[in-house]
């Protein structure tokens, strides 16, 4: 799979990952998988966080769980889905508090591929799934490469930050260096967290941060879609 790695900075980092047992077994476990189910995102969309994000303008790092298993909404960066698919309950919540925290109106699609352009890394810990089945690719050797791309940016890179929203994500706290980063914590976007997520202002502290470090801020809000020019 180390083919669908275009972006030389993030191919060069990670041949020597992709050429390890764990990551061969996983390969096999995605063939045999595909050959039998429909499995989200595409081939061509998996590594679209990478693709988006060289690893030279990584400046933000959002840690999601598991793609969309719906037919249509993953694309490869975490919490973000295809245009012309609804904007789904976690992302809204997001919008919400990105609107509130810096005034931006909510945008009317869930794409998040603006934000991968300025540097946000949107990371999901396992990269690929089963159709209707949430994380059954799970465990089958996605997080071990996830998490050496997590420690990889916090030992080569300097003044990055990591938004961490529910207990899953922070539990990766422990492979960030907060000494050369900016953590933050907070809930998870879920409507089952019943709002708690609301309120951290991670947006606009995101921005303070960046710019106390000489970096350009994040364009958080988007424009709007011309719904009748998309095909």
């Amino acid at each position: 799979m180390i083919e669908l790695i275009s972006d030389n900075s993030w191919h060069t980092r990670l041949l020597v990952e992709c050429n390890k047992p764990y990551f061969k077994d996983l390969e096999a476990f995605i063939q045999k998988e595909r050959s039998a189910y429909p499995i989200y995102p595409e081939p061509k969309d998996i590594f679209n966080a990478f693709n988006l994000t060289p690893f030279n303008k990584v400046k933000v790092v959002v840690i999601g769980q598991d793609p969309y298993h719906g037919k249509n909404q993953a694309h490869g960066l975490s919490f973000s889905v295809n245009d012309g698919i609804k904007t789904p309950p976690s992302l809204m919540n997001i919008f919400k508090e990105m609107r509130t925290d810096l005034g931006f109106d909510i945008p009317n699609h869930g794409n998040l591929t603006a934000w991968a352009q300025q540097g946000i890394l949107l990371l999901n810990a396992t990269l690929t799934v089963r159709a209707g089945l949430p994380g059954s690719h799970q465990k089958k050797g996605w997080e071990i490469f996830t998490n050496e791309i997590i420690k990889t940016i916090s030992e080569e890179k300097e003044n990055c930050v990591f938004l961490l929203w529910g207990s899953f994500a922070r539990s990766k706290k422990e492979l960030i260096n907060s000494e050369k980063h900016l953590v933050l914590e907070a809930a998870h976007p879920s409507p089952l967290a019943r709002g708690a997520f609301f309120g951290c202002r991670h947006f606009s502290k995101t921005n303070d941060y960046l710019v106390s470090k000489n970096k350009t801020p994040i364009g958080w809000g988007m424009p709007n879609y011309n719904l009748f020019d998309q095909k």
